[in-house]
């Protein structure tokens, strides 16, 4: 036990030295920071009181324009040469956007900027509304396939769901006991009329136009009533035929299956033109007319254009979602476009000619819209602008802005920030008693 305390005793003076001397280390650092922060705030302080005189301030840092100065020299923050104040003394700073003010930039400054202009001008614009289109089946060109008589399928000529068929292709063929009773029926009224003489053929006429009658009513065709007629066979199976071209989207029948009358056996989509079922936000509906064409691509047809109209608007939005269904009507001839497809729909709604101004002109803050004109003599005055639409690089112009006027194009953002001090140094200025 003793040893043990003597050697815990002997570590004590050590342990005290290194705390010592981290204290130490940890003063001179905080000594430090305040030296170098107090340094750089002195230099920010002794800028902005150099701005509060403009009498005496002739030249400014490019980079930090809080910094002024009566005479050339460096900036104490990152060290540039400070440039002159050209004609800021004499120039009107006064503009009607809060919070910014009119500068004088030099050509060669513009040019290290890469600062350019455009010209605000009128351009024929349209409205572009891009949306995504389903591809579904036209409803008009639908068949569904049935009969109107009870039997049994004798014969399936068409054994999958999505085969071709032609308009008047053999589709199935059925075995109905009434079938063949109407044509027995028929052919005996035939008979009778042949027979009977003159004075009574008349009635024999009539039944016989009554017996072809509920043949054709049992959608009998009248090849096949001539055949009968010719013949004066009765046919124990009848020959269902297709009603269009196209394919066969739904099979619901099997051979020797019965049926009974309206059943649905088969239904028949002719996709020589397709619809397109696409949503239209609300704030586009005023751009959107019955009528008007609309273009299509898809991924899988690369640089393939598919052109069609506007069919239908739905009378009521969805409540959830906001948008307005609208049907499209698209040609199809060569069968291109498959059901459930999904295609990129354009639709333009030309407006005319309006005044424009370069998209990339326009700085945007959600609270206003504005740009920096070319004042001339250097000077670039920040304008707030009313837009409208946007159309292929352009903003349509309300108010703001006339025809032939430039307008800053690039390097905005460095014009704004450089405008955006000059305000606050003004501010400053005027403060000053």
């Amino acid at each position: 036990m003793k040893h043990k305390t003597k050697k815990v005793a002997s570590r004590a003076p050590t342990l005290l030295k290194v705390l010592k001397i981290a204290i130490l280390l940890t003063v001179v650092g905080v000594a430090g920071y305040f030296t170098v922060t107090r340094g750089y705030g002195t230099a920010i302080i002794e800028s902005l009181s150099a701005r509060k005189a403009p009498r005496d301030a002739n030249y400014h840092c490019p980079m930090h324009p809080t910094v002024v100065s009566d005479k050339p020299g460096d900036c104490p923050i990152c060290g540039m040469k400070l440039v002159p104040i050209v004609e800021a003394k004499h120039a009107s700073t006064t503009s009607a956007v809060p919070g910014l003010a009119t500068v004088t930039i030099t050509p060669e400054t513009r040019q290290r900027m890469g600062l350019t202009l455009g010209t605000v001008e009128k351009r024929l614009m349209s409205r572009e509304i891009r949306t995504s289109a389903r591809i579904v089946a036209d409803e008009t060109r639908l068949f569904r396939v049935t009969t109107k008589v009870e039997g049994w399928v004798d014969q399936l000529f068409v054994s999958v769901s999505g085969q071709t068929v032609r308009k008047g292709d053999p589709l199935l063929t059925l075995y109905s006991p009434q079938l063949v009773s109407a044509q027995q029926e028929y052919l005996s009224a035939l008979q009778t009329a042949d027979a009977l003489a003159a004075g009574g053929a008349q009635n024999a006429r009539d039944l016989m136009d009554a017996a072809k009658q509920r043949l054709q009513l049992w959608d009998v065709s009248d090849a096949q009533i001539a055949r009968l007629e010719k013949t004066r066979q009765v046919e124990k199976l009848l020959t269902l035929y297709a009603p269009a071209s196209g394919y066969v989207t739904e099979k619901s029948v099997l051979a020797g299956q019965r049926i009974a009358p309206g059943d649905p056996l088969m239904v028949v989509a002719d996709l020589s033109s397709v619809w397109g079922d696409a949503d239209i936000y609300e704030s586009d509906l005023s751009h959107v007319r019955v009528g008007m064409p609309i273009e299509l691509t898809l991924p899988t047809w690369p640089g393939k254009t598919f052109r069609g109209k506007v069919s239908f608007l739905s009378p009521t939005l969805d409540r959830e979602t906001r948008t307005l269904k609208i049907r499209l009507e698209i040609p199809n001839p060569e069968a291109l476009l498959k059901l459930e497809m999904y295609a990129d729909a354009r639709l333009s709604d030309p407006l005319g000619e309006r005044l424009a101004v370069p998209e990339a002109a326009v700085l945007r803050t959600g609270e206003r819209n504005y740009v920096f004109r070319d004042g001339g003599d250097g000077k670039l005055v920040p304008v707030i602008v009313n837009i409208g639409i946007r159309s292929e690089g352009y903003f349509e112009i309300h108010a703001g802005l006339n025809a032939g006027d430039r307008v800053v194009t690039s390097a905005n953002f460095l014009v704004d920030s450089e405008s955006s001090m000059r305000s606050a140094l003004e501010t400053l200025s005027g403060e000053q008693p």
